[in-house]
């Protein structure tokens, strides 16, 4: 793929699929199906999948207590990456994991590998999705392929070490920054790619405060819709149906993408975004933005008890490890470092 090295899998990685474990099944249904309009298959009472396209699962629902993502999945184009990933992994002695028969079957692949993740979130790799042949009763249309399914967002006290590590397992680039102030708190993100999306993975902290006030390893999942029709439905049902909307809609500084924000069953944030810029590599250059939007994405239903919760958090996190697969991550890349 254009703008690879030949030892670099940059361009062949792909977020595959989401792992969310959760209680609250009922209210996932309608918050996934008939808020944000994807396809639902109850496999069982232990477990739910989300359908986007022609893919057997792009978010699988396991019941538990964390009510948090827990792993991510990325897919890989071909077995040559696939197996320089998994050297990478093994030489730096990170134990790798072969997922069971039912692990498979119940992500929709034909076989996975599992290692450590920053802050507790599993790192799922595969080469083969397995393509459904039920009929897609979806009421948004998605945009997937190349770009992958969307994107996370991960808050963090050791922003350096977790970029290192996507760099180091996927050859992740850095797309941008974006500086802003909330609540008097000075934040900074770095926007990771790892394909031709703008990102794959956001990281924010708080400058200079080794602090983490999100409760959830996930700050929020992006899914990108088709249509700007297919992004006001999405919204119109999500406040239709009483789910919070955490921001509203607005257009990002960096990636140019129209979007909002909903609260999900399980805490975390969902945004729903339409028609992001597309990275160029002959052409693109890392570039720091002042401001996380162009306009909008003003913040809704947010009570002093909730600004509370956040800041106790805050407080606890300075006494707690954050995990950072030092293996994989070494001492972290350096904002504007030497790969910045």
């Amino acid at each position: 793929m254009t703008g690879s090295a030949p030892e670099s899998v940059f361009g062949r990685v792909h977020l595959g699929y989401v792992v969310v474990e959760t209680e609250r099944f009922s209210d996932w249904r309608r918050f996934g199906a008939d808020a944000i309009g994807m396809h639902v298959d109850g496999l069982d009472t232990r477990t739910m999948r989300f359908r986007m396209d022609d893919h057997e699962c792009r978010f699988l629902l396991r019941r538990g207590p964390a009510e948090d993502v827990t792993a991510l999945g990325w897919q890989v184009d071909d077995h040559e990456s696939f197996e320089r990933i998994v050297a990478r992994v093994t030489a730096a002695g990170v134990p790798i994991r072969e997922g069971t028969g039912e692990d498979c079957a119940l992500r929709g692949v034909e076989r996975m590998l599992r290692f450590p993740g920053p802050k507790g979130i599993a790192q799922e790799i595969f080469t083969t999705a397995r393509i459904g042949s039920a009929p897609l009763r979806a009421t948004s249309r998605f945009v997937t392929g190349e770009s992958g399914l969307g994107h996370v967002a991960i808050t963090s006290k050791r922003p350096a070490q977790m970029r290192s590590y996507f760099t180091t397992v996927f050859d992740a680039r850095l797309s941008d920054y974006i500086d802003e102030t909330v609540n008097g708190a000075k934040l900074k993100a770095r926007f990771l790619r790892v394909n031709e999306r703008h990102h794959s993975v956001a990281i924010a902290a708080l400058r200079g405060l080794p602090v983490d006030p999100i409760r959830t390893r996930v700050q929020h999942v992006n899914v990108q819709v088709a249509t700007l029709d297919d992004m006001v439905g999405a919204y119109r049902r999500v406040t239709r149906l009483g789910f919070p909307m955490m921001w509203e809609v607005g257009q990002h500084t960096n990636d140019r993408e129209l979007s909002f924000y909903a609260g999900t069953p399980s805490g975390f944030e969902w945004e729903v975004g339409w028609n992001p810029v597309v990275v160029d590599e002959s052409t693109w250059e890392p570039s720091t933005h002042r401001g996380f939007s162009v306009w909008g994405h003003q913040r809704e239903g947010e009570t002093i008890a909730h600004k509370l919760a956040q800041f106790r958090r805050g407080i606890g996190s300075l006494t707690s490890r954050e995990e950072t697969v030092p293996a994989l991550s070494g001492n972290g890349i350096p904002d504007h470092g030497p790969l910045g």
